[in-house]
């Protein structure tokens, strides 16, 4: 039984294939196309998914869709009715795009890949709470759900239990969570749907001044964590902005300009808007708890993302574990779709160890072998050394011990926003230059932005106050150890990623070979792009990357490059420029 599963038009679509239950391929639209967060129907995702998982589109037993266009479109025409006249500009604008593709789902696929068979809508919410519960290591489970906007949801809560999965409740549109986050996220001078990492990053310089007016004025926010937004402040539902002259009367002035300096202003804004956050997500996860008696908790939607606010839910909520879905925003209702499909609607059955997700680490995507790297770099007459395995290892944390910065590629790419030692650009988490460095000269961004570690499992209690695995990066938690700075945030905190031997060995073997060098199991690990570019996929993104920043090494599979060998890139057909900084 193959299923595909489909998300796309707003942001972050994706693809995914299930096999007989099992996920065989997942991937987001962005890393083919190269446009960051490419909301367009995916078809070279799509294209993947099939290749993988070695079929054809005829078959596909089962095509499902992660949301139902017709309840999002009722949302859409009844709130423009309700702020009418107002919005009409904002009306006009949205209405071409939706009359034209986005109502004729069944027609856009037919039309795109040429499929012929049953296609299933499932609810927005719904497929967030499948990629939840369905790949989690747990049996049962309470499920929250938190995003900008589904058809009408914004928020939900139910139960997931052996194959079944009912919500029990939903928060509705306008009054979002997400939406109020990306509009500080938009306030502060920063791109909504990709900005609010920004936003989080920040808050820790900031003081949190304005939570007393935020609640004042803007959040009507109730013991069980439900609230109400005051709409008066807001521009979003009818408008082309977040936000409007009352809310900017509110903070003292108009948005902060793109790419201006930042003040204090907006890292107080930022901390605000952060403490509230958490705050009203603790608040829902008590009376998740409270309401469904489960010991354990599954999370996904954009603000899952947050992982400040999941480090406080794990330390300070009511629930014994957690689990995150990797890919929590858009991309993820893919899969969870899929997985809805298989275990809801077609009713088979589910097995949990308590232990152990079905993520596959979330290493979802392409894959390239030596044969093909060592093809493209000979064609591009590019200057490598190919290494055996424990040469590959020995060598490259050598380099990292001498503080070199590296591009590291090496088998599937993973599938969510994070880079998770696949797709990485990684260095000495020990130097303390290593976080502005890396900042500036490879990632081209904002010089407040922190960077994670990854570090291997076995030792990570010994440098971060965690207490089990963090295998997606999803967690907060205080740094023990000062011997890290380029991976400790001014606060303290870091975002650690727990490396495994079992899902990833050969990421496992490079840090162990370098604690062997350095008695320090840890690395700093970001994703392997610059500033407004998805994350590479292919060997060709990698290398163009590479020479188009200051890193030192890149490494594609067996092949070590060093810079310094290299000819200056030159410009063709075939390496046009996709670097779009935002």
């Amino acid at each position: 039984m193959n299923i595909l599963g489909i998300s796309c038009f707003y942001h972050d679509s994706a693809a995914c294939l299930i096999k007989d239950g099992h996920i065989v391929a997942a991937a987001q639209e962005e890393r083919f196309t190269r446009k960051k967060h490419d909301e367009r129907f995916p078809i070279k995702a799509i294209e993947y998914c099939l290749k993988e998982g070695g079929i054809t589109i005829d078959q596909v037993d089962i095509l499902t869709f992660y949301d139902k266009p017709f309840l999002k479109f009722e949302r859409l025409l009844e709130t423009y009715l309700s702020y009418a006249p107002r919005g009409l500009r904002s009306f006009l604008l949205a209405m071409p795009v939706w009359l034209k593709e986005k109502l004729w789902v069944p027609s856009v696929i037919k039309k795109e890949i040429g499929y012929k068979g049953k296609i299933i809508f499932a609810e927005h919410h719904q497929s967030h709470a499948a990629s939840a519960f369905y790949p989690s290591p747990f049996q049962e489970a309470a499920i929250l759900t938190i995003d900008g906007v589904g058809e009408w949801a914004t928020a939900s809560y139910g139960i997931g239990k052996d194959k079944g999965m009912k919500i029990e409740a939903e928060i509705h549109f306008p009054h979002s969570l997400g939406l109020l986050y990306s509009a500080f996220t938009y306030y502060t001078g920063f791109k909504v749907n990709s900005g609010e990492y920004k936003v989080m990053g920040l808050a820790p310089y900031g003081k949190p001044i304005y939570v007393g007016r935020i609640y004042k004025y803007l959040v009507d926010l109730k013991e069980d964590g439900s609230f109400r937004l005051n709409m008066e402040y807001f521009n979003y539902a009818q408008g082309l902005t977040m936000t409007n002259n009352k809310f900017h009367q509110l903070f003292g002035g108009p948005p902060r300009k793109p790419e201006s300096k930042l003040t204090q202003r907006e890292m107080d804004i930022a901390r605000s808007i952060q403490d509230v956050t958490e705050e009203i997500m603790l608040r829902l996860a008590r009376y998740v708890h409270q309401q469904t008696g489960q010991k354990n908790l599954c999370l996904a939607g954009g603000v899952a993302l947050n992982c400040v606010a999941n480090g406080r839910i794990l330390r300070e909520g009511p629930f014994e574990d957690i689990w995150i879905q990797p890919a929590a925003g858009d991309a993820g209702g893919a899969l969870g779709a899929a997985l809805f499909v298989w275990h809801q609607e077609l009713n088979n059955a589910r097995s949990a160890d308590g232990i152990h997700d079905t993520q596959c680490g979330s290493y979802l995507g392409p894959s390239y072998t030596n044969t093909e790297v060592k093809h493209f770099l000979d064609m591009e007459g590019i200057s490598y050394r190919e290494l055996q395995d424990s040469e590959l290892f020995n060598e490259t944390a050598g380099l990292l011990a001498q503080q070199k910065v590296i591009g590291w590629f090496s088998g599937r790419m993973e599938f969510g926003p994070r880079a998770l030692g696949n797709r990485s650009i990684i260095g000495d988490a020990r130097d303390p230059n290593m976080q502005k460095n890396m900042n500036l000269k490879i990632k081209f961004r904002e010089s407040f932005r922190p960077f994670a570690p990854s570090v291997l499992a076995e030792y990570a209690p010994k440098y971060f106050d965690i207490d089990r695995p963090t295998p997606y990066m999803l967690l907060t938690a205080s740094v023990k150890k000062k011997i890290i700075p380029a991976v400790t945030h001014i606060d303290n905190s870091a975002r650690p990623q727990t490396v495994h031997a079992e899902t990833n060995p050969r990421f496992h073997n490079l840090l162990e070979a370098f604690r062997k060098k350095t008695d320090c199991p840890v690395i700093v690990n970001t994703s392997f792009n610059v500033r407004g570019e998805p994350i590479v996929c292919t060997p060709e993104d990698a290398y163009r990357c590479f020479m188009r920043t200051d890193m030192d090494y890149l490494v594609l599979e067996n092949f070590l490059i060093d810079k310094t060998k290299q000819h200056i890139l030159q410009e063709t057909d075939n390496w046009r420029s996709t670097y779009e900084l935002d």
